[in-house]
C-alpha cells in the first residue's frame, strides 16, 4: 500500500441540521397566535397588534436559529442572512410606512407615489358641474345642523347601477382628519401643510381655494396620522376651529381674517391628548364650548363667541376625543360629552356638571352619544367597550342620577358615528355594519365589512363612505342592510366625516377632497 493512501484519513461526518429549534419556534408561534386570536376579551385591534408582534418576534428567533443553532455550513448561514438583509433593504428602498388602518394593520405604500402639494394644482374637474338647485341646505358643523348625522330626506335616487354619482371635482388637500362644513357656496375644513395648520375655504361649485388662515402648529403620529382632527363650526359670518394642539380660532367667513384665538392648554392647564385635540367646537347661545381636559373645574370651557372671553369652566376630567353635544334629557338642556374615562352632562349656561357616569375600558372614546328617548341616551365605543343605554332621572332635590338599562358588546363604534332610528341603532361594529334592538341591546344582524369609515342618514338612505374610500348607498331596516349601490370616490384610507348639501356630497381624506353629485329621483 502506498504512503499516500496510508496518510489519507476519512473526513468526519458533518452533524445533521438541527431542525427541532425551528419546529419549536413555529409551534410556539401557532399556539401564541391562536391564544391571541381566540381571546374575545381582548379588543380586536389589540389582537391585530399582538399578532404582528408575535410574527416579528418569530421571524427574529428563526433568524437567530439559522445563524447560531442550525449547524448548516457557514456559507449557507451567511448567504441566507445576506438574502434576508437584501430583501429587507429592497423592501425599505421601494416601500415606506404611511400609517395604520382603523384595525391597527400597518399600511405600506410605494415610495414613487409622491404626495401632491395641496395648494398648488387647480382642482380636477369632473364631467359636469353641479345641478342647479334653488336653495341647498347648509351643513354648518360636524355631523350636520344638530350633530346627529341624521338629515331630512333629500330625494336621493337609489338606482346607482343605471344612474351613478358623478365626481364634479377633486383636488389635493393637506393631511388631517377634519371634515367639511358647508355654508352657501363656501366649504371649510382644516389641513396640515408642513409646519403649519390651515383653516381653508373652498368654492363649493368649483373647488377653487378662496382663502386660508395659517398658524404654526403640527401634530405628528405615525399611527394616528398627522394634522388637525376637528371639523369647523360656522355661525353667521364666523368660523370656529380647534387645532390638534389646542388652538381655538375664530375667523371671518368671507375673508378668513382672524378675529380672536385662545390656547386650551394655557386656559385649562391641560396637556395635548395622546391623539390630539379632536372635539369640534359647539356654539350655543353666543358661547363657544370646547373640551379642554383641564383639572380643577376646567374640563369643559365656554368662550364668548364675539370676543373670545372665557365665560365659564366646569368638570375635572381629562379630554376624550368626542365633540360636545347639546341634548335635552329629563327636561333639562345639557351638554353631553365623552371625556377620557366617562360620559358627563353639563349645564350649558353655567358649566356646572349635572352628572358624571364612568364609562369605557381605558381606550379612546370618540363616537357621539345618541338620544334614544326624552330621558335616555346610548353610547358606543370600540376596543371591546361595546354599547350601553343609560336613563337620566331628576331627583326631588334637583340633582340628576344616571342608571344603566342594558349593556351589549354587539355595537363597538371605534370612531364611526352610529345613528338611532325607529327603535333601532345602526352602526359599524368593529368595521362591520350591525343593527341593535334598543329594547334590550340584542343584535338583529351584522354583515358587510366596511372598515372604520363615516356615514350620514338622509331620510331612509344611509350614505356610508367606507375606510377604503368606496361610497355605499344602503337602506337599513331591522331585517337587513339593503345595499343599493357602490361608487368609488378614493383609493386611500378614509376616516374623515362627510358633509352633504342637497345633492352635493363633499368628502375628503388626508390626501384629497372630492365633490360628488348624487342622483336625484325625477
Amino acid at each position: 500500500m502506498s504512503s499516500e493512501s496510508e496518510n489519507t484519513l476519512p473526513e468526519p461526518a458533518r452533524p445533521a441540521v438541527r431542525w427541532w429549534p425551528a419546529g419549536l419556534i413555529l409551534g410556539l408561534f401557532v399556539l401564541a397566535v391562536l391564544s391571541v386570536r381566540l381571546d374575545d376579551n381582548r379588543p380586536f385591534q389589540q389582537r391585530n397588534l399582538a399578532t404582528l408582534t408575535i410574527a416579528l418576534s418569530t421571524a427574529g428567533l428563526l433568524l437567530l436559529w439559522w445563524l447560531l443553532l442550525s449547524r448548516t455550513r457557514w456559507r449557507l448561514r451567511l448567504g441566507g442572512f445576506a438574502a434576508v438583509l437584501a430583501l429587507a433593504g429592497g423592501f425599505q428602498a421601494g416601500w415606506h410606512f404611511t400609517g395604520m388602518s382603523g384595525d391597527l394593520v400597518p399600511i405600506f405604500e410605494p415610495r414613487w407615489n409622491q404626495r401632491a402639494n395641496p395648494t398648488a394644482p387647480p382642482p380636477t374637474p369632473g364631467p359636469a358641474g353641479p345641478t342647479p338647485v334653488a336653495v341647498r341646505p347648509d351643513f354648518p358643523q360636524f355631523l350636520g345642523p344638530d350633530r346627529t348625522g341624521i338629515l331630512p330626506a333629500a330625494g336621493l335616487a337609489t338606482h346607482w347601477a343605471t344612474t351613478p354619482p358623478i365626481v364634479v371635482w377633486r383636488r389635493p388637500v393637506g393631511t388631517g382628519w377634519s371634515g367639511f362644513a358647508i355654508v352657501g357656496q363656501r366649504a371649510l375644513t382644516q389641513e396640515q401643510v408642513g409646519e403649519q395648520e390651515l383653516v381653508t375655504c373652498y368654492a363649493l361649485s368649483s373647488g377653487e381655494l378662496l382663502w386660508r388662515h395659517a398658524y404654526p402648529a403640527r401634530y405628528v403620529s405615525p399611527i394616528a396620522g398627522d394634522g388637525p382632527r376637528a371639523t369647523p363650526t360656522v355661525v353667521s359670518n364666523r368660523v370656529f376651529t380647534l387645532g390638534s394642539l389646542g388652538q381655538l380660532h375664530c375667523v371671518e367667513l368671507a375673508t378668513g381674517k382672524p378675529l380672536w384665538s385662545r390656547s386650551l392648554t394655557n386656559d385649562a392647564g391641560s396637556t395635548v391628548p395622546e391623539w390630539g385635540f379632536s372635539g369640534s367646537p359647539l356654539v350655543t347661545d353666543g358661547l363657544v364650548l370646547v373640551s379642554a381636559g383641564g383639572k380643577a373645574g376646567k374640563s369643559l370651557l365656554a368662550y364668548r363667541a364675539n370676543s373670545g372671553e372665557l365665560v365659564w369652566a366646569g368638570g375635572d376630567d381629562s379630554a376624550g376625543y368626542g365633540s360636545p353635544l347639546l341634548l335635552t334629557l329629563a327636561g333639562q338642556s345639557q351638554v353631553v360629552l365623552f371625556n377620557r374615562n366617562s360620559v358627563v352632562g353639563h349645564d350649558p349656561a353655567t358649566g356646572r356638571q349635572l352628572w358624571r357616569q364612568p364609562w369605557g375600558v381605558g381606550y379612546p372614546l370618540v363616537a357621539m352619544p345618541m338620544q334614544v328617548a326624552p330621558a335616555q341616551f346610548l353610547v358606543s365605543a370600540g376596543y371591546n367597550a361595546g354599547a350601553e343605554l343609560f336613563a337620566v332621572q331628576r331627583e326631588t332635590d334637583g340633582a340628576f342620577s344616571v342608571a344603566s338599562q342594558w349593556k351589549s358588546k354587539r355595537l363597538k363604534a371605534k370612531f364611526a358615528n352610529p345613528y338611532v332610528r325607529a327603535g333601532f341603532a345602526y352602526g359599524l361594529d368593529d368595521g362591520i355594519l350591525a343593527c341593535l334592538d334598543l329594547k334590550d341591546g340584542t343584535q338583529r344582524w351584522k354583515e358587510g365589512r366596511h372598515g372604520h369609515g363615516q356615514g350620514l342618514l338622509v331620510g331612509d338612505a344611509f350614505l356610508l363612505l367606507a375606510e377604503n374610500g368606496e361610497l355605499l348607498l344602503l337602506q337599513p331596516t331591522p331585517e337587513g342592510p339593503n345595499e343599493r349601490g357602490r361608487f368609488r370616490v378614493f383609493t386611500d384610507k378614509t376616516w374623515n366625516p362627510l358633509a352633504l348639501s342637497g345633492d352635493l356630497l363633499l368628502a375628503r381624506n388626508d390626501r384629497e377632497a372630492a365633490l360628488v353629485r348624487l342622483p336625484l329621483t325625477p
